[in-house]
């Protein structure tokens, strides 16, 4: 059992140092103009690493997620522990050698998740809740639900999440969705300012989207799928279309 944490430490600990390292340092060489380029190379990031490791840990990378298994009871105690301290040693670890690797002109500040002076701190956590919202109801929907995609999408459809979250809100609160990827750059550049939306934001949205998908879909009996008798939808399947 011991062993079994260890590999499946080892798996989040990967993940979570991948993200940091290449969505922060996306963000020293990329043009402020090209949002895009950001939020691509976060989202891949995490699609990568949950399609490879995803069969090993459950492809985690962020301490929000984890929470949102610990409250649905989805996820030992124990267990959950081992992953948030290997989340937040990769995120470290990551950011630590950014500033070891990266030349010494180059402003790592940059990659510190910070809330825009043009909207309220009110407005920033809000943000954040609402992303992180996102992105766990896609995790439980494709890779907690047995009848989701797991096998066939689920990594894309997670990294496409921070994607889009980033495109929408990313000069806004930097659309952190993880406390894992705010941490680790605020604690080698050493700057907190409000660093506390990255914790609260991230686990009421990740509490509230595990806790409504479990009891809406998890916890009660199976929905019909659409397009059956049974479901009262008289809708194609997906593929049917194609053979009419």
């Amino acid at each position: 059992m011991e062993y079994d944490a260890l590999r499946r430490g080892v798996a989040e600990f990967i993940g979570a140092f991948t993200l940091i390292f290449v969505g922060v340092g996306s963000i020293m060489f990329i043009q402020s103009n090209l949002l895009v380029g950001v939020a691509f190379a976060h989202g891949l990031a995490i699609a990568i690493m949950v399609s490879a490791v995803g069969h090993v840990s459950g492809g985690h990378f962020n301490p929000a997620v984890t929470l949102g298994f610990v409250v649905t009871r989805r996820i030992e105690p124990v267990l959950a522990v081992v992953y948030w301290i290997a989340q937040f040693g990769g995120a470290i670890f990551a950011a630590l050698a950014l500033r070891w690797l990266f030349p010494s002109e180059v402003n790592l500040d940059q990659g510190v998740p910070v809330v825009n002076e043009t909207i309220s701190v009110g407005a920033g956590l809000a943000i954040e809740t609402l992303l992180t919202f996102f992105l766990v109801w896609v995790v439980f929907a494709t890779a907690v639900d047995p009848g989701g995609t797991f096998k066939s999408i689920a990594g894309l459809a997670i990294g496409l999440t921070i994607t889009i979250g980033i495109l929408a809100t990313g000069p806004l609160t930097g659309a952190a969705m993880n406390p894992a990827r705010a941490f680790g750059p605020e604690l080698v550049q050493n700057i907190w300012d409000d660093f506390w939306i990255y914790f609260v934001g991230p686990a009421i949205g990740a509490s509230l989207a595990a806790l409504a998908y479990d009891w809406l879909y998890l916890r009660a009996d199976r929905l019909p799928v659409v397009g059956t008798e049974e479901s009262g939808l008289d809708e194609p399947r997906p593929g049917e279309t194609a053979l009419t």
